[in-house]
């Protein structure tokens, strides 16, 4: 038993770093328990290791008595003598417990307690290592999947991605290499986590970091970035130095810097704006390529009032709200996109107005003004000369004989007369009388007598 703890102490110590302390800190707890199974409920039991030696005793504390009535806890005075010559009734003496068995039993729970404690260092390990990499970007490949959380083999460690970090377009399989960013390494009970996340606005920002040698430098800043993850990404860029353009620097030279990082973001939709302090810019820039009709701010409720014509309406909102949404988080205030209305108001106005010169010159109804300017009838000398009265009774579903009587008015009003019957074109299917099979030719007058 002596040499096999030895070499069990010297390899962990070797091999797996772990101090021989530790390991004999370890095992005697480890004992403990198991010489409760084997000895029993001793008083005040204790294991002694020597890590050196191998060796290993088991103690107990017991009270010196004159007639033992719990073993456990009990000794009597004349075998209390044998080990202390001195001892006296209600004395306690330590005794020594060790079992005949117990080399066996020592080594099966010193390989246990090694391998529990060679994991715990592990744990320990992979503390101490990620702890301050929390905002790091890490590489890894795809282990296994625990329901809905990915777990990613890190090397030596692994990590998990949970279901709320995951990216709801992406889909993931064992053996795939993937890149995450590092949320956080908790230690918790089951020993530390390392949560990993695809879709923290973070991500996106080392990304940039990474990838634009001008943002790792501080040359230009990440102001503010909002994002979707799996759909479309805003980040707004600042540079103190007017010579560096920041949007163009985060591009890069046709696209190429911005490309690396859409790729690695399967494909997922990249928008750079240049921060600025004038909300009105701001904004403009973050809403394209929807072109703005007007800006209104509420800078004491922090509220932008944006409208478009209805042909950009689309455009501003975005798909489910996604481009007005991610606009407000970037600029930090609530912006609401509205349908531009003022075109509508004027051409009501024209309307009102058109209808209101009709009912005071005609002596009709609003009702019936308001048809005429909607049917196209716009004015009082449109309606008296380029109008028949058929025409009016069809817009306003009236008989004949009224249309005719407003267009009458419309003519008496604007000083215009009826044309005559005279002035009206002969039926295109009228013949002459005399080929009129049903009529006789007439005879010439007789000439005057001229005698």
């Amino acid at each position: 038993m002596t040499n096999e703890l030895l070499a069990l102490f010297e390899y962990y110590e070797k091999e797996k770093g772990i101090d021989r302390s530790t390991m004999v800190e370890a095992l005697e707890g480890a004992l403990l328990s198991a010489s409760r199974k084997s000895i029993g409920p001793a008083r005040d039991l204790k294991i002694h290791i020597d890590p050196q030696k191998g060796k290993i005793k088991v103690t107990a504390t017991l009270v010196v008595v004159d007639k033992v009535e719990k073993p456990y806890d009990q000794i009597d005075g004349f075998t209390a003598r044998r080990i202390k010559p001195d001892a006296q009734i209600g004395d306690e003496v330590e005794v020594e417990v060790t079992p005949k068995n117990f080399g066996r039993i020592a080594a099966q729970t010193a390989k246990q307690a090694m391998m529990q404690r060679l994991r715990q260092a592990e744990k320990e390990l992979i503390y101490d290592e990620f702890k301050d990499r929390a905002g790091d970007i890490v590489s890894g490949t795809v282990r296994r999947f625990e329901r809905s959380d990915v777990m990613v083999d890190l090397g030596k460690f692994e990590g998990v991605m949970p279901s709320r970090e995951r990216v709801s377009t992406e889909e993931y399989s064992v053996g795939d290499r993937i890149r995450a960013y590092v949320v956080a390494v908790e230690n918790g009970p089951r020993g530390p986590e390392i949560i990993l996340s695809r879709s923290h606005p973070n991500f996106v920002r080392r990304l940039f970091e990474s990838e634009v040698s001008e943002i790792a430098d501080r040359t230009v800043e990440i102001r503010s970035l909002s994002r979707d993850a799996g759909y479309r990404t805003k980040v707004a860029v600042y540079s103190a130095d007017e010579k560096v353009d920041p949007v163009g620097a985060c591009v890069g030279l046709r696209g190429a810097r911005v490309k690396n990082i859409v790729r690695e973001l399967n494909n997922e939709k990249v928008d750079i704006i240049r921060w600025s302090d004038n909300i009105r810019e701001f904004v403009e820039d973050a809403l394209k390529p929807a072109k703005i009709r007007s800006i209104e701010l509420d800078p004491e409720n922090k509220r932008v009032r944006v409208t478009v014509d209805e042909s950009e309406l689309s455009k501003a909102i975005g798909r489910r709200g996604q481009n007005a949404r991610l606009t407000s988080r970037l600029i930090g205030w609530d912006v609401q996109v509205e349908k531009d209305e003022s075109a509508h108001e004027a051409f009501e106005a024209r309307v009102a107005d058109a209808a209101k010169t009709l009912m005071g010159s005609l002596g009709i109804d609003q009702e019936a003004a308001m048809g005429l300017v909607r049917g196209g009838i716009s004015s009082l000398e449109m309606l008296a000369n380029d109008i028949e009265g058929v025409d009016v009774a069809e817009i306003l579903d009236i008989s004949e004989d009224e249309g005719a009587a407003i267009v009458a008015k419309a003519r008496a009003a604007f000083g215009v007369s009826a044309p005559s019957v005279a002035d009206e074109p002969a039926a295109e299917e009228s013949a002459p009388a005399a080929e009129d099979p049903g009529t006789e030719a007439s005879e010439p007058a007789p000439a005057p007598n001229e005698e």
